[in-house]
């Protein structure tokens, strides 16, 4: 690692040293010249370690936090501010009937490896996301294009089986980003993209290296920086001695919240709390005794002091919500109104269905430290109301994901799910909550038969409101997106629409 001068000459400085004789210019440079190296680079920390680096290929959000915007890019993308941007589509046309999208493409793009990008290119990455095949995390997003067509090498057109309003958010995903077709097939160990880094080297247990692309096509988002090295440090307590001693510059998504204070009046760190679309939610088993009785859920939400529950479990840091749906999504509500926190409405309501002296059960809790410090906050409020809540602890993912998401082996699990705008996962079959309801489902369908923002938004409100009012799922809060950095720092996000680490922006402040 390069060490950093603490040593800044001063512009007088310099003059003396030019006009004496006792220093050339050429020392003058060596004086200089480490300083400013060490502006070009950046170690940033990330508690998880991806198992590859292909995001087209597998779920797990660190994987597009390494390589989305940095080395894959979409035909579109999303900002900072969750809206969508051109990129390499530069504009696009919808037909009237929702059906026919005709994508106008950039010039003159290159992947890292010399291959052109074009509309054949596009074309195989998005037959490759929606074949017979395709292994996509997101398969369902390309579900609804019955073909493609690319009638010049700038013109990509995509003929659809049914209108898809979310479309175009979808292709900013990660799991839509353009790969070429003769390197595809390595991406997850040698991803080659068009973005403004290119892959650099991957030490397996350590850190995986992207060097600036200096043929970047977007000369307008071309990297400031020349190498990002990305550090994995699982412990919190690790993470915050690296910040300390200098060996780390940043950790976007710092994993303790209650180690942020021990930052505070830190000369060279700086702390920010900013929004995700991580949700934490505790899902119920709808389909199991007692939780297929609405009362029973609206009970147990009612028994939930939100406030509190995000003291225990976060060190108050993080957003109350109501229904699956953060401040951040378009047409989003407050519902925490809805089933505000009552004891005595919720011992009503389980005296109604027919639990007077209460139940008992087990919530299934992995161990990501969210999970557990909120169940037991939520076990002494149920006991409020004669529930008992048993504990038990489920390794993530393997065994919750066989448990939950496999077998419906459950009672109640808590998740933060992270997908933005996923309210539609309550719509899908099969899924774990095992929910149904056709009013829910049909708002589902309508949203993506119209392009109108406001139309979606209005949708949108409609389905929060339902998923309110029926608690498939008790909704807890938002989880905020914990930053600690070097104050010269300067571009990295501190709010988070989707899981990344974009750095094209990113530079150090002279």
């Amino acid at each position: 690692m390069m060490t950093k001068l603490s040593f800044a000459p001063s512009a007088r400085f310099i003059r003396q040293l030019s006009l004496g004789a006792a220093l050339s210019a050429g020392l003058i440079m060596t004086v200089m010249t480490p300083a400013q190296a060490a502006k070009t680079s950046l170690n940033l920390g990330m508690s998880v370690e991806p198992a590859g680096l292909d995001p087209t290929i597998a779920a797990p959000v660190a994987i597009g936090q390494v390589t989305w915007q940095n080395v894959f890019e979409g035909l579109v993308t999303i900002d900072q501010a969750g809206k969508i941007q051109p990129q390499l589509a530069k504009s696009w046309e919808i037909s009237t009937d929702g059906l026919t999208y005709t994508f106008k493409l950039q010039t003159g793009v290159k992947f890292h490896d010399g291959e052109a990008f074009d509309a054949a290119s596009a074309k195989f990455s998005l037959d490759r996301a929606r074949g017979a095949d395709s292994v996509n995390p997101q398969k369902r997003f390309f579900a609804s294009i019955a073909s493609i067509d690319t009638p010049d090498a700038e013109t990509l057109v995509l003929h659809l089986s049914a209108p898809t309003g979310s479309l175009i958010y979808w292709l900013g995903w990660p799991a839509s980003v353009m790969v070429a077709p003769k390197t595809a097939d390595d991406d997850k160990v040698t991803p080659i993209g068009t973005g403004p880094f290119k892959f650099a080297g991957w030490a397996k247990g350590d850190k995986v290296e992207l060097a600036r692309n200096g043929d970047y096509w977007n000369k307008d988002a071309a990297a400031k920086l020349d190498k990002v090295t990305f550090r994995f440090i699982a412990d919190p307590q690790a993470q915050a001695a690296a910040l300390k001693s200098g060996d780390l510059d940043a950790f976007p998504e710092f994993a303790a919240p209650e180690l942020m204070s021990s930052f505070n009046g830190d000369a060279r760190l700086v702390t920010r709390i900013g929004n995700t679309e991580l949700k934490v939610v505790a899902g119920m088993n709808n389909a199991k005794k007692p939780f297929d009785d609405k009362r029973v859920r609206q009970a147990l939400m009612m028994a939930i002091d939100r406030k509190t529950v995000i003291d225990g479990a976060w060190s108050g840091l993080g957003t109350p919500i109501g229904s699956h749906y953060t401040p951040n999504d378009p047409g989003y509500q407050d519902m925490t109104g809805v089933l505000p926190y009552d004891v005595e409405k919720a011992k009503a309501l389980l005296a109604e269905a027919g639990y007077p002296n209460g139940f008992t059960f087990t919530i299934k809790s992995p161990q990501m430290a969210y999970a557990p410090r909120s169940a037991e906050v939520m076990q002494a409020m149920f006991a409020e109301i004669g529930v008992t809540m048993n504990i038990e602890p489920t390794e993530f993912p393997a065994k919750w994901v066989q448990d939950i998401m496999k077998d419906r082996n459950f009672d109640m699990t808590i998740v933060a799910h992270a997908e933005p705008l996923d309210i539609d996962i309550y719509a899908r079959d099969p899924y774990y909550f095992n929910y149904k309801n056709p009013a829910f489902n049909a708002l589902m369908k309508k949203v993506q038969e119209t392009t109108d923002p406001a139309a979606q938004n209005t949708i949108y409100g409609e389905a929060q409101k339902i998923l309110a009012e029926d608690v498939p799922a008790l909704y807890l809060f938002v989880m905020p997106k914990l930053g600690v950095w070097d104050r010269k720092l300067k571009g990295l996000w501190e709010n988070e629409p989707i899981p990344s680490n974009v750095l094209s922006g990113v530079s150090w402040d002279e």
